[in-house]
């Protein structure tokens, strides 16, 4: 069985994708890495350039589906490996060393989730600095599931867990990943923080292009986890911080 799964979901990525596996393909995966593509029935070119990799990709399927967290669904069930990591169409790693020292870290301080900070980039690659630098997320070294009483402290890409651990994910829900996070932070009996940056993070997904929906599902996860009159008041102190963070920084 592989160590690690990598998951990338797909749907209509022809602009992105190949980004994404050649940042996989300069960390040079050898047998303790699987990868895996789940594609949505793309209509453009993507199948294309699954097929022009089809060497580098352990299994890859091409269907309709309900959408993101329906895709990552299928991946965590496709997935043999003990970690699960997602890394998306025009998602990368960070470095040609991050797999190195990522695998270091899963063989030699066993944990059941692993997380670091990400580094945002726009479409066509250029860097825009770290998520806890140019947005209000810090990022604490010694995470726990109560830390996301505000919110998605850790972006989900540079975020690995056990699959034994990892939960379905909500299908319906755009804030899915919170939710997601905060489950395997829940059920976690170790949780280690990483001093690299795990992943270059394509900024404008799902959540930043239907964003109202986004804040009500948002609300429906957190106040599932942290009770309803606590999310209330969680939500005003999100809207002060986002305040005081664009006008004082």
């Amino acid at each position: 069985m592989p160590l690690l799964s990598i998951i990338t979901v797909t749907y209509n990525a022809e602009r992105f994708l190949e980004r994404t596996i050649q940042s996989l393909l300069a960390n040079q995966p050898g047998d303790e890495v699987e990868y895996l593509i789940i594609d949505g029935n793309s209509k453009d070119r993507t199948l294309d350039i699954v097929r022009n990799y089809e060497t580098h990709v352990s299994h890859w399927i091409s269907e309709p589906d309900r959408g993101l967290y329906d895709a990552m669904n299928k991946g965590q069930q496709l997935a043999t490996g003990d970690f699960v990591w997602f890394l998306n169409a025009g998602d990368e790693m960070h470095d040609a060393s991050t797999l190195f020292n990522l695998l270091n870290q899963l063989r030699n301080n066993p944990a059941d989730v692993y997380y670091s900070d990400a580094l945002f980039v726009d479409d066509t690659g250029k860097p825009l600095g770290l998520r806890s630098k140019i947005t209000p997320h810090t990022l604490p070294h010694n995470l726990n599931w109560r830390d996301m009483a505000m919110g998605m402290k850790v972006c989900h890409q540079a975020f690995i867990a056990r699959r034994t651990l990892s939960p379905p994910f909500l299908v319906d829900n755009l804030s899915a990943d919170v939710d997601w996070e905060i489950r395997c932070l829940k059920t976690a009996s170790k949780i280690v923080w990483l001093d690299f940056v795990l992943c270059k993070y394509l900024v404008g997904g799902l959540s930043v292009q239907q964003h109202r929906k986004s804040l009500t599902d948002r609300f429906k996860v957190l106040a599932d986890h942290f009770g309803t009159a606590t999310a209330v008041w969680n939500h005003v102190k999100i809207v002060a911080r986002a305040v005081r963070f664009r006008f004082f920084g």
